[in-house]
């Protein structure tokens, strides 16, 4: 167990040190509003404790081939406070760019079906939707009944939240921290169609700790993630 602690410790560091790099090569306003995690707005060291999630992410999108995202850190109300406000918050174009992912699980799979190994008939999925938008299980139901050729019952797809316990465990991320970009499981992501449809196509979503959001451009989340593109939602 030290031995695998301390290769963690190694990861981080290099994985710090790497988003730092990377950084000190972007041009300097873009660097600059890569994160407020301060209150100066200035990004922090990569050394930092508090910005290994924000180094590790970085690491992971920059290896990906993804380059238009930055990050911001919020204030301890913002779930408080209206749509309106956390667009200005954020910086974000309206009230449709923000949006949230969540995890959710086949109640109704079969019993060989446990895990995330099959992308098309997955225990679990991670639906990427607006805040301002309705949730449409239904419409997911059909979609994966469709996509496996009808030879699984459509019975057997029944798509539910997933208890807060097991999405923490499956994604390493907490309650409004989710992102689908490192999670610690390879979990199939669904996004819905209407972030795909939005103008200018930057969206924003939880960046892994729940003070912290990202906002990433909709073609290259697509190109690195590969979705499944689904009509999920009703505003």
């Amino acid at each position: 167990m030290e031995a695998l602690a301390e290769l963690e410790r190694v990861q981080t560091r290099i994985l710090q040190r790497i988003a730092g790099l990377e950084l000190s090569h972007l041009p300097q306003h873009f660097s600059h509003s890569l994160s407020l995690s301060s209150p100066t707005g200035n990004f922090k060291n990569a050394d930092d404790s508090n910005s290994i999630t924000e180094a590790r992410l970085s690491a992971i999108l920059h290896a990906n081939d993804v380059r238009d995202f930055l990050f911001k850190r919020v204030p301890s109300d913002y779930y408080d406070s209206p749509f309106e406000a956390r667009r200005d918050v954020l910086g974000a174009h309206s009230i449709d760019h923000l949006c949230k992912s969540i995890v959710l699980v086949n109640t109704q799979a079969m019993s060989t079906v446990t895990d995330c190994s099959e992308r098309n008939n997955s225990k679990y999925y991670v639906v990427v939707v607006q805040y301002t938008a309705r949730f449409n299980a239904e419409t997911v139901k059909s979609f994966l009944y469709a996509l496996n050729d009808g030879k699984i019952p459509k019975k057997k797809f029944n798509l539910r939240l997933a208890p807060e316990e097991t999405s923490v465990k499956l994604t390493g991320y907490e309650h409004n921290g989710v992102t689908c970009i490192g999670m610690k499981t390879d979990i199939p992501v669904i996004l819905d169609e209407a972030i795909v449809k939005l103008n200018p196509d930057f969206f924003w979503l939880g960046g892994g700790e729940i003070d912290l959001k990202m906002g990433i451009r909709t073609s290259e989340f697509i190109n690195f993630v590969k979705p499944f593109i689904v009509n999920c939602s009703g505003i």
